[in-house]
């Protein structure tokens, strides 16, 4: 089954769009049936989660945070985590920095911008994005890779909310790129789009959409319970 959900999700994807497999509480056996049908984009949002996942499961795994993520916690991932979607501050960002120089690594990195509706949500909104990147600060710190941005819409049936949201993350992304990154071919990634959302999301620019429940079905939330 998971097999057959995988397909059909890549199925609905156009040349360039990658998929991030969300397996957050999701056991190993079925992160294995996924991997042997061809997947290799695994997501977690839980550290503790995904360290124990990383010490299993086969070592060409691209692993993908996509979580809030505090910094006491970037220790265990700097080792090997593949792509940290969610910094939501200049705190984290330097922390990841501290971390990967320790793993002698460059981590690459996402911006996360707050553009949901829901106070719940974490990010840069669109003006502290701006200014954090104004600042320069960013700039010195060499074990890290801003490779693009990342946003949630708002959880909501009105589809064209949602579409408002990415058309705003798009244009934002568009608006960094050239302004802070013209020639940086590694800042091209824009990841936005989740199970609900994510055909939304291909309309409007997305590069990595990140689906789990399509794929593996209702969540297991006794496999992991994080501390």
């Amino acid at each position: 089954m998971i097999a057959d959900n995988l397909h059909r999700v890549l199925s609905t994807l156009p040349q360039g769009v990658r998929l991030v497999a969300v397996s957050k509480f999701h056991p190993v056996c079925a992160l294995q049936e996924a991997y042997e049908a061809g997947q290799r984009v695994f997501g977690e949002s839980h550290v503790q989660e995904l360290v124990e996942k990383e010490a299993l499961l086969p070592k060409d795994i691209e692993w993908h945070f996509i979580g809030h993520l505090q910094t006491n916690k970037v220790k265990y991932l700097a080792p090997f985590v593949s792509l940290i979607h969610a910094v939501d501050s200049l705190k984290l960002l330097k922390e990841i920095n501290r971390q990967a120089e320790r793993c002698q690594r460059i981590i690459p990195c996402l911006l996360q911008i707050h553009i949901a509706q829901e106070e719940t949500k974490f990010g840069f909104t669109p003006d502290e994005l701006r200014q954090m990147l104004c600042e320069g600060t960013w700039c010195e710190l060499k074990s890290v890779q801003i490779a693009g941005l990342m946003c949630m819409a708002t959880n909501t049936d009105d589809q064209q909310q949602i579409a408002n949201e990415f058309t705003q993350a798009a244009q934002i992304f568009q608006e960094v790129k050239g302004t802070y990154f013209p020639d940086d071919k590694a800042f091209c990634e824009l990841s936005m789009g989740m199970s609900g959302d994510y055909l939304i999301a291909l309309q409007h620019g997305t590069t990595l959409v990140r689906v789990g429940s399509m794929i593996f079905g209702e969540r297991d939330y006794s496999i992991h319970k994080q501390p």
